[in-house]
């Protein structure tokens, strides 16, 4: 059920003919793992938060920077040397206080990683290196948890959702090996500020596409954009039948 409250904040969204307060009520009852509180767990979580998903768990082992903050949208100069996880999951609070917002300090591996994972009923993936990309992959296939999966570099972005419910869908694995890949991150590289926007609030959008069963999430798809020639491309994705992660699924 949705309060008075509840009705009007989300009034927009349930005056969706297809959203409705089914809709709205699927993202109260939701329970999201956002790994990552950085350039695209900012606007992931901001939005989700604000969108009204019910509860929200927020990972992230860093504190905020001075360099953050080009693009890094949660915070502010006052946050400096802050928990990233405990200084967005207070913003998402301070927007909605409507949702459960859970902080984790840590940088999730193993068993705590499993744990979470299995808590959730959908991932959100915003960290900025393979290794915990695969071990969230691993994790998200073997609880059966959908993930959403972003990154965003240079000038360049990609999206995609795996969801191991589904029989014809590959996962991280499939599309990367864990060999040969090596991480390129943004203190090297470089990154525009509003790429990552542009990414996490596509992330955002699949997230509740997923959770409230509407839409066509992009499932089997990678979506590529190049923001300096503001064009996005598609690429549809096979699941790999020798992929070491999935394949016996």
């Amino acid at each position: 059920m949705l309060s008075d409250e509840e009705l009007l904040r989300y009034s927009r969204q349930i005056l969706l003919p297809r959203f409705d307060i089914a809709g709205q009520a699927a993202l109260k009852s939701a329970r999201v793992l956002v790994v990552g509180a950085g350039g695209l767990g900012c606007p992931v979580a901001l939005y989700l938060g604000a969108a009204g998903v019910g509860h929200l768990t927020v990972a992230d082992d860093d504190t905020v920077e001075l360099a953050n903050l080009q693009r890094q949208i949660a915070f502010d100069n006052g946050q400096l040397g802050q928990s990233k996880a405990e200084a967005l999951a207070d913003r998402v609070r301070r927007i909605n206080p409507l949702v459960q917002v859970e902080a984790l300090q840590a940088r999730l591996e193993g068993d705590a990683l499993m744990r979470a994972v299995e808590a959730a009923s959908l991932v959100v993936d915003g960290s900025d290196n393979f290794n915990t990309r695969f071990a969230v992959n691993r994790a998200c296939v073997a609880a059966g948890v959908p993930l959403v999966s972003g990154a965003a570099i240079r000038g360049e972005g990609q999206i995609s959702v795996f969801d191991p419910r589904r029989d014809d869908s590959p996962c991280y694995h499939c599309l990367y090996p864990e060999q040969g890949n090596e991480d390129l991150t943004c203190s090297e590289a470089g990154v525009i500020a509003p790429l990552v926007g542009m990414i996490g609030a596509t992330q955002a959008m699949e997230a509740i596409k997923v959770i409230s069963g509407i839409g066509t999430p992009l499932v089997g798809r990678l979506l590529l954009l190049d923001a300096w020639q503001m064009q996005w491309r598609e690429m549809g994705l096979a699941r790999d039948p020798a992929c070491p992660v999935c394949g016996g699924q």
